[in-house]
């Protein structure tokens, strides 16, 4: 059982940068696929970047050339470094790990653990 807690949300003004962490426990941290989604009030769940063991890594449209996922397999961490962020960005933001699943992991339901959430707030 991998068990996921993610921090380093918070507020920031449209152009900002954050960057949120994802330490995981419980599990051979690399052997899984790490991906992160998120969750805009009154939307679906979707799907925002993921990352293999190796350091491939796959984004959304909507985020892609903005935001950079990546993982530090000897500190059990994945990261999800996010630039010139737009109020359209803000969401709770999940992040998951799957093994076995396909690739690349773009619905909520190719991926076997979940974290709590952080919240991302963009201001305009």
């Amino acid at each position: 059982q991998v068990q996921l807690v993610e921090s380093g949300g918070g507020l920031v003004q449209a152009g900002g940068s954050l960057r949120l962490s994802c330490a995981a426990s419980g599990g051979t941290f690399g052997s899984y696929v790490m991906g992160w989604f998120r969750q805009a009030p009154g939307k679906e769940r979707e799907f925002v970047a993921a990352i293999r063991s190796g350091g491939m890594t796959y984004y959304a449209d909507s985020v892609k050339g903005r935001f950079t996922i990546s993982r530090d397999n000897a500190k059990n961490t994945a990261y999800l470094q996010m630039n010139s962020l737009k109020p359209e960005d803000t969401a709770v933001y999940y992040c998951a790990a799957d093994r076995y699943g396909p690739w690349p992991p773009t619905e909520y339901y190719d991926m076997d653990y979940w974290g709590k959430g952080t919240l991302v707030t963009v201001s305009s």
